[in-house]
């Protein structure tokens, strides 16, 4: 049951025109549109750009999962708003969000109550602002959110199995936001106050827009540097010319000092403007201290629970971006690499807010972020990141140049756990076991990394520790840009050492891939026998899907590196993916004859004597849990743990 007993029905952003009337509003200046359900909690996209755009004085409302399947009345029933309309296919991309890894229809969409399907659009951005654009063609559409994010340039559609131009081409709109939406809204709405026209909105940060280059001209803007990729025709007829554009594209969404990029589609230029600085510590608070009420709109009182929100109900996010640059991840794309962090006292408000609701039992689900342990962690001289074009900052190795301390998130961890209502405070978030490793995090102080290991063993995890290895083969890693499985191994045993020595009986649980890019039939075996080497019966486990701005998307569809522009062999057909999979299962009577006849037939006997020795035998880890097969329903990467992000997008990929 919702806590809605201490709320009034205005606290909300309106949905109806009921709601528009009860605050006495004749007009509304923004209504926006989204495929989720509406949740009025900092996790949720849709909610923040409502209370953002309410905290510059606007009248705002929301139309929460709009029918396309009427007579398309959710659309009319506010009319026309004075500034413009905002589209956003929700927290997650639709697509994602509708299908699984081999394509099938999910049962379930976390974002709508009771988990309902049908209530979110394929391409649901598209779809929203291309009804827009056809019933009010005078009214300009914005769109923004993960969807239109990743989408903003040529991109490989794995769904339909196609290379699909900018969604500012599909979608119909005047103006795509990319990334986190405070920074660009605030100059967008300050400029429009003012009285500049819609339409001449073209040189602000982190937008991207469609020049008709016949009839206006590109502005100039004095401190920007310009690049120019290859056309989107282009990349139609050349997937090597698709691939090398790539490279561009992931340098200059993680610059602090980016050129702004442009590409012809079709007869018009695509303008993508480069983005804002990382957002202060002041303006991420600003954030997060808006007035939500935390909880789903009272409409949805009865028709059932909205799984995304129970999973986030009793979680803070403390920080935004991730600089670990996963090439099968899409938080830098969206978030940025660089770490914006919230100050200690806005979290600890938070923590207040949480403590006080009427059903919370003194538990916290997570204190975390995209990665759990970034928490205020940047360079330690600005000027080396001006200049750097890396994608990760700790990938082929740590830059010397990042500080990694942990002593900040330990410390807030303890602030929290001061707070008289807390009972206990969970890390949900997945956290980067590499830079709690001395040997590769060679920068930080050993100490300091185990008295935050210790921390969160010892107060902070419900009998299972979380991690993300991916991968046992360094080639994979590599090209994952995720460190050797070696320092998997130093940390488990780091892991077992306070395991033993605080008497925890605690469980190690580490995730991995199969089907990435690089990975061949004996890698994953080799995988299977590591892990049952050291006493692994995998359960968290998935296929590789191909989501669009990834390096990884890139090398599926184009069959090079961006980087190098090499060959690089990926599985791609249903047999390859599920041969690949089968090894994560190797300990289930079904998939033994099949591991024998794969590896004789590639001569590896040696890893058929480690995976099925004649006596049968293992040490397991510890007891685990029964695994279930994951290939045709793997969890989204942005949902592979407690905590829904906001971006996320997902992907809540270490």
């Amino acid at each position: 049951m919702q806590e809605t007993n201490k709320h009034q029905l205005t606290d909300w952003l309106p949905t109806t025109n009921k709601e528009v009337k009860i605050r006495g509003w004749e007009q509304l200046d923004v209504i926006l549109f989204s495929g989720d359900a509406y949740v009025d909690h900092p996790s949720f996209g849709p909610a923040v750009i409502g209370r953002i755009l309410e905290s510059y004085g606007l009248k705002v409302a929301i139309v929460p999962q709009p029918s396309v399947n009427d007579n398309l009345q959710d659309f009319e029933k506010l009319g026309k708003p004075r500034l413009f309309f905002a589209a956003t296919g929700g927290c997650m991309d639709p697509m994602v969000s509708n299908y699984t890894a081999s394509k099938r229809r999910r049962d379930k969409d976390a974002y709508t109550p009771n988990g309902d399907k049908g209530f979110r659009p394929d391409y649901a951005t598209s779809v929203y602002s291309k009804i827009l654009k056809e019933k009010f063609p005078d009214v300009p559409v914005l769109i923004g959110g993960i969807e239109a994010s990743l989408r903003r340039v040529t991109h490989y559609d794995y769904w339909s199995d196609k290379l699909l131009p900018t969604i500012l081409e599909t979608s119909k709109a005047d103006m795509l936001v990319y990334g986190m939406g405070e920074q660009p809204l605030r100059e967008i709405v300050e400029l429009l106050q003012k009285g500049v026209p819609f339409s001449s909105l073209k040189n602000i940060k982190q937008t991207a827009v469609l020049i008709d280059e016949k009839e206006e001209k590109i502005p100039v803007v004095k401190d920007w540097e310009d690049v120019e990729i290859n056309s989107h025709e282009d990349c139609l007829a050349d997937k090597k010319t698709f691939a090398s554009n790539f490279k561009t594209i992931e340098q200059e969404s993680n610059k602090l000092k980016a050129r702004r990029i442009f590409q012809k589609v079709g007869e018009r230029l695509l303008m993508i403007n480069p983005p804002f600085p990382t957002m202060t510590e002041a303006e991420i608070d600003a954030s997060f201290d808006l007035p939500y009420t935390r909880l789903p709109h009272p409409k949805y009182n009865k028709r059932g629970p909205i799984p995304a929100f129970e999973m986030i109900k009793f979680s803070i996010n403390i920080h935004r971006g991730c600089f670990g640059g996963c090439s099968f991840c899409t938080i830098s794309a969206h978030q940025g690499k660089f770490i914006a962090s919230r100050s200690q006292e806005s979290v600890l408000k938070e923590v207040d807010k949480v403590a006080n609701m009427s059903d919370f039992k003194g538990y916290l689900s997570d204190i975390g972020g995209p990665s759990a342990n970034m928490y205020q962690m940047k360079g330690k001289v600005q000027e080396i990141c001006d200049k750097c074009v890396a994608p990760s900052c700790i990938s082929p190795v740590i830059c010397s140049n990042l500080d990694t301390s942990h002593k900040p998130l330990t410390e807030l961890y303890q602030a929290v756990d001061k707070h008289p209502k807390i009972k206990k405070s969970f890390i949900g978030s997945g956290i980067r076991h590499d830079m709690l490793v001395p040997e590769f995090n060679k920068n930080a102080d050993p100490k300091e990394l185990d008295a935050y290991t210790e921390e969160v063993m010892t107060k902070h995890v419900s009998g299972r520790l979380k991690v993300a290895p991916e991968h046992t083969s360094d080639p994979v890693l590599k090209l994952m840009r995720k460190p050797s499985f070696k320092y998997f191994h130093l940390f488990k045993k780091r892991f077992d050492k306070i395991n033993i020595k605080k008497r925890l009986n605690l469980q190690l649980i580490p995730y991995f891939i199969s089907s990435h890019p690089a990975s061949e039939v004996e890698d994953m075996a080799n995988l299977a026998a590591e892990t049952k080497d050291m006493g692994f019966q995998l359960e968290q486990v998935q296929g590789f899907t191909p989501t669009p701005m990834t390096v990884a998307t890139v090398i599926y569809y184009s069959g090079y590196h961006p980087y190098t522009l090499k060959p690089t062999r990926t599985p791609k057909t249903k047999k390859e993916k599920e041969d690949q999979h089968r090894f994560f299962f190797w300990y289930k009577k079904e998939n033994k004859d099949w591991i024998k006849n794969t590896l004789n037939k590639v001569g590896r006997q040696d890893l058929l004597k480690r995976l099925l020795p004649e006596n049968n035998s293992w040490q397991k880890n510890k007891k685990a849990k029964a695994a279930k097969h994951t290939f045709d329903d793997a969890i989204p990467f942005n949902r592979r743990k407690k905590k829904v992000s906001r971006t996320s997008s997902k992907k809540r990929r270490r």
